[in-house]
């Protein structure tokens, strides 16, 4: 009798290994030679298009999908970045573009920016996320459901 292969469903726990890469073959992230990226799948662990594309899919599965900006990390949004004084910045800082920082909102909150630009008074701080309005690429293979 042939053995039923669990598939990825809303509740499970899934192991995958994934390449990510732009429409350039640029690859911008990988699990490969690393341990497999575990989810719950439904749980929004991952973008909402990864985890679209693993459903259904069974253990020694591979496939080779695209993911809209819409369900990765969203369009890039311009007001999504500041210009600040440096003197506002502290001064031990390292001023770099591609430094990421945690800064806090007027509410507390908490923020991840990415200095985009640095000139002799001004910082520009930006809040998107570094693949937003970017389309994604990934190649990935389940290695395990639970």
């Amino acid at each position: 009798m042939a053995q039923v292969k669990a598939q990825v469903k809303q509740g499970a726990l899934v192991k995958v290994h994934y390449t990510g890469t732009f429409d350039d073959g640029t690859e911008f992230d990988s699990s490969v030679g690393k341990q497999p990226l575990e989810f719950t799948c439904g749980e929004s662990q991952v973008i909402s298009g990864f985890e679209q594309a693993v459903k259904g899919m069974s253990v020694g599965e591979k496939k080779e999908f695209r993911v809209e900006p819409q369900q990765a990390y969203g369009e890039y949004d311009a007001q999504q970045q500041i210009v600040v004084e440096r003197s506002m910045l502290p001064t031990d800082l390292e001023l770099e573009e591609g430094v990421q920082l945690q800064i806090e909102m007027e509410s507390g909150a908490p923020i991840l920016v990415q200095i985009t630009d640095v000139s002799a008074d001004k910082v520009t701080l930006d809040a998107n996320h570094p693949l937003a309005g970017k389309s994604l690429n990934f190649s990935l293979e389940v290695v395990e459901v639970d």
